[in-house]
């Protein structure tokens, strides 16, 4: 004769193996880095899919910050790990107001002051309601952006990400290791 209780520990059994059956498919179909997109500066798409396999160091940018000099280590760290795989993106935004709202000053500044030759996406919100996919998927699993140049490393499988902090220089010993780290994972 069953137990007192049985049909709720039935129903809990039944409820946990429903939930495992829906979960497995959903957990595969997790977004990861490489399903976002974005508009480059200079217009077009930005697929972040052209880079499945890299690791991006993707980046909230702002010409008129305190942290704008973070431009010229975010090029000397591309320049320095692109060969081995790894792409920075710069992805300017105005949440701060500390941003042109024209994407020709933007792409003059950055090629001007810095040199910049990583890609560079079109004016894109990177917090809040209004944040891009990418960066409402980022501050989920990293942390969200509290200010311009907040970084996030994604690994080669586009499924890792790790935050770092505006205050955080791109070139920081913890940077180089993680940098480092990613970049010696296989790609999946």
């Amino acid at each position: 004769m069953p137990t007192p209780g049985w049909r709720s520990a039935m129903l809990d059994r039944r409820t946990l193996l429903a939930g495992l059956a829906v979960s497995g498919p959903a957990l595969a179909q997790q977004p990861d880095a490489f399903g976002f997109g974005f508009e480059a500066l200079e217009g077009g798409p930005l697929p972040l899919a052209q880079y499945r396999g890299r690791v991006l160091l993707v980046a909230n940018t702002a010409s008129f910050c305190g942290f704008t000099p973070q431009y010229a280590a975010l090029q000397r760290l591309h320049d320095r790990f692109q060969a081995r795989g790894l792409t920075v993106i710069g992805v300017p935004s105005n949440d701060f107001n500390q941003e042109s709202t024209d994407a020709a000053r933007i792409r003059e500044f950055c090629d001007g002051m810095f040199g910049i030759a990583f890609p560079m996406t079109g004016l894109n919100h990177v917090r809040g309601a209004e944040a891009h996919p990418f960066f409402a998927w980022a501050a989920r699993e990293a942390g969200p952006v509290s200010w311009n140049f907040h970084k996030y490393l994604v690994s080669r499988d586009g499924r890792h990400i790790q935050g770092f902090s505006t205050r955080t220089d791109p070139e920081a010993p913890e940077v180089l290791r993680a940098v480092e780290a990613a970049l010696a994972a296989p790609a999946a």
